[in-house]
């Protein structure tokens, strides 16, 4: 076990820092045994030449800077198990916070929910399962992303309706909610150069990136949905760049949204915002 440990961290020391190998070392070794870390540690298997290999395609990918969500097919969000591939987004600790904030404020049984570009399904998922007797549905754009998302309704036993809908164009009009969330693609084209290069070259930009002449394109269009389609002082709620947050506030509130807030996440940075329709 220690040698395994030695050999993963002097594989992976000239690419990230040591905090990050740790955090890379447990979820190898958890997922190579099938077992957790600690048991592992307590009463350690025989590596075999085959599961040493296993590791050895692990460790090159990670030294493409292919992100070991993408490479082990699996993440945590919301205390739920979730798969991920390259089509759809991993599911960011801040969006954790937007799904905490909907449950404090949504605490009525049987409420209808919309979740706009629902991606891996994280966001439809964990309000599912969390709510009490929700009905939820979930839209995307990619038949690739909802594939992904139908998964993992399935794996954590929750009933959604899934459509493919590009909310560009038309989109359906015969349901209404009392809840719409979304967090639609906010970052700038010109923010490309600040990020990551495993997100760059690894997840999928139509799910990231919008035009710096366009950037708040997808609020103003799923802000209007939501006039279609909420319920009276039904809420929307929305994940935004940070940089745009009285902007999306005034969007908001110049379209007649009432009770608008900006809320920040645990980094105190400008995340969610809350705005729900007059009666």
């Amino acid at each position: 076990m220690r040698k395994v440990v030695s050999h993963i961290k002097e594989s992976l020391e000239a690419y990230y820092p040591e905090s990050e190998i740790s955090g890379f070392t447990r979820i190898i070794i958890e997922y190579i045994t099938k077992k957790p870390y600690l048991q592992v540690c307590v009463d350690p298997p025989v590596f075999t030449p085959e599961l040493h290999d296993q590791i050895d395609v692990i460790l090159n990918r990670l030294k493409q800077y292919e992100p070991i969500q993408y490479i082990i097919e699996e993440t945590e969000f919301y205390g739920l198990p979730f798969f991920v591939n390259r089509n759809v987004l991993i599911p960011r600790p801040e969006t954790e916070e937007l799904v905490e904030l909907i449950l404090s404020e949504n605490k009525k049984s049987g409420l209808s929910l919309l979740d706009i570009g629902t991606g891996s399904g994280a966001i439809a998922v964990a309000l599912a399962k969390n709510m009490d007797r929700a009905l939820v549905s979930a839209w995307d754009i990619s038949y690739k992303a909802l594939d992904v998302a139908v998964l993992n309704s399935k794996a954590n036993s929750t009933d959604i309706s899934f459509g493919r809908v590009d909310v560009l164009g038309d989109y359906p009009t015969d349901k209404k909610y009392d809840i719409i969330v979304s967090n639609p693609p906010y970052v700038l084209e010109s923010e490309k150069e600040q990020m990551e290069q495993n997100v760059l070259e690894y997840e999928p930009h139509t799910a990231l990136f919008v035009p710096d002449n366009n950037a708040l394109l997808f609020y103003k269009r799923i802000a209007d949905i939501a006039l279609n389609l909420l319920t009276p002082a039904g809420r929307l709620y929305f994940e935004i760049n940070q940089a745009k947050g009285a902007e999306t506030v005034k969007i908001l509130e110049t379209k007649g949204f009432t009770d608008v807030a900006l809320s920040q996440d645990l980094s105190k940075k400008d995340r969610m915002i809350r705005a729900k329709l007059k009666q």
